[in-house]
Parts: structure tokens; sequence; C-alpha cells
């Protein structure tokens, strides 16, 4: 298989909208290099499908971004993260180009929460295939063994982002209910990681019904850090990421669908182009 060798544009994929909050806190930290967004909402929510489905899913995302010239591709999605990223890194980049990466969201989530928690009890609020893949728990305690990790699923979240309802009284219900079953399994809890890209713009909600003394972590802040940590750390990787201060938008679904709920993450109008995935 014959890449684009040239420098280019760093690859965030999604399997729909979540990932956005990902690339603006990306591009708030690392403003200067060119982005290319790939979002699967075709496809979309890719939470309740199985770990092969995912990872098959995820595969034909990351390789159509490898061709459209990224070295680098951002996974900015808990779901693909957890079920397919590990098998990416290990089984596809070999194949494909040893030289590229993919990165995911979990590891600088899970990486940071040591300095943040006190009680050494942390929760986390995700998709259902998130937490039942465990990948936090995993992650968190190879990490930092002394903490006790408790998740619960949340599956009304996403649908109440998308569908432009997190401000409205009937999110209230959805949100208490998570959040009051997850303090109820374990009170001692004093951080809890948001497990989820949509969910960052329910955290007015989540504050409101979160005891007071409970951390909320957003990965989106810490994604970016690790990233500029990366390329820090990797100035071969750095010199082969555009520096245009560009982004580019795509989707597998309808365009004009995606530029009006884009909009809801990012507050500002963009421009999308039509993608199809498959082999």
């Amino acid at each position: 298989m014959t890449l684009p060798q040239g420098p280019g544009p760093i690859g965030v994929f999604d399997s729909g909208y979540g990932g956005l909050t990902i690339l603006h806190a990306i591009r708030q930290r690392l403003p200067e290099y060119d982005y290319l967004y790939l979002g699967d909402n075709a496809r979309a929510p890719y939470g309740s499908r199985s770990f092969d489905v995912v990872y098959q899913f995820t595969r034909q995302a990351v390789l159509r971004l490898f061709e459209m010239g990224c070295h680098l591709v951002v996974l900015g999605c808990n779901t693909a993260s957890a079920k397919a990223l590990r098998t990416i890194q290990q089984k596809d980049l070999p194949q494909w180009d040893a030289d590229r990466r993919v990165l995911g969201v979990i590891r600088p989530t899970a990486e940071i929460i040591g300095n943040i928690t006190q009680s050494r009890h942390v929760g986390v609020l995700a998709t259902e295939g998130t937490i039942r893949s465990e990948s936090y728990n995993m992650e968190i305690t190879k990490l930092h063994p002394d903490i006790s990790v408790t998740g619960v699923a949340c599956p009304f979240w996403v649908p109440l982002v998308e569908y432009n309802e997190a401000d409205s009284p009937g999110a209230d219900y959805f949100v208490k209910k998570r959040i009051d079953q997850i303090m109820h399994l374990d009170p001692a809890i004093d951080a809890i990681i948001l497990g989820c890209t949509h969910y960052p713009l329910l955290m007015p909600k989540i504050l409101k019904y979160l005891p007071a003394g409970v951390c909320v972590i957003p990965q989106g802040e810490f994604v970016a850090d690790s990233l500029a940590s990366y390329l820090q750390r990797h100035p071969d990787m750095k010199q082969r990421c555009s520096t245009g201060a560009t982004a580019r938008y795509l989707t597998t679904e309808n365009p004009d669908k995606f530029s009006e709920s884009a909009r809801i993450f990012l507050h500002e109008p963009v421009e999308v182009e039509h993608i199809t995935l498959e082999g």
C-alpha cells in the first residue's frame, strides 16, 4: 500500500458529532496545524455496536484519513478508542505504514485523573459500549492501582445533545437519574470523567445535580494537552503535520445536516463535504 508521504493534516475521527468537542479543544491548544475531521454520521451511533463492527468501521475511517494525507489520527470517540484503537495500533499500522500513528481519548484522561482525585474514588459516565468495554477501569487501574472506578452508562444523553435538547427541562430527568445512580453506587466519588465527547454540552445540567465537592472532567482539554506533549516528544511526527491553520470537515451523512448540527458543538458555521466509507 502506498500512502502520501508529504506533510498533511492531523486527522480527527468520530462516529458522529461529539468529536467536534475534541477538535475544538485541540484547535484552541494547537491552532497552527491543519485538521481533517471525519464523522461517520451515517452509521452512528457506535455505542451499542459490537467490538468487531466498531473496529471495522473505525479501521475504514482511519485508512481513509491516511489516504487523504494524514500521518497522525486522533480517535475523538470513546467507543472507537475502547473497541478499536489497540487492534489498529497492533495489527493494521505495521501493515499500512509503521511510521503513522493513531491516538485515542481514554489514556490522556486516565493519566491525569491521579492528580485530580483526593478520595481515590472515580466515576465514569459514558455510552453503554464504553462502559461495557471497561477500558477506563483498565487504563486507570494500570496507571493508578489505588483508584477505585465506578462506571454508569447514560443511553439517552447523546440523543439529547444531537437533537439540541441539552438545555430543555426534559434533559434534567435523564441527567439527574444517572448522577444519582453513580453517586449511590459509590458516595465516595470526588471526580467524574465524562467518557463521551457529547457530554460536555450537558455540563450545566451535570453541575446542577452533582453533590458539592465532586469535580467533573471533560476530555477535550486533556486530550489537547496530551497531543501537544506527544508532538513535542516526537519531532519527526511534528514535521509531518502541516501548519496552515485550516480545518476541513467530512461526513458520511448529509452535509447540510452535519453543518447544521455542527453549530451546536462549534458555535460557528462550517463547510462540509460528503464521503463514503467501505472496504
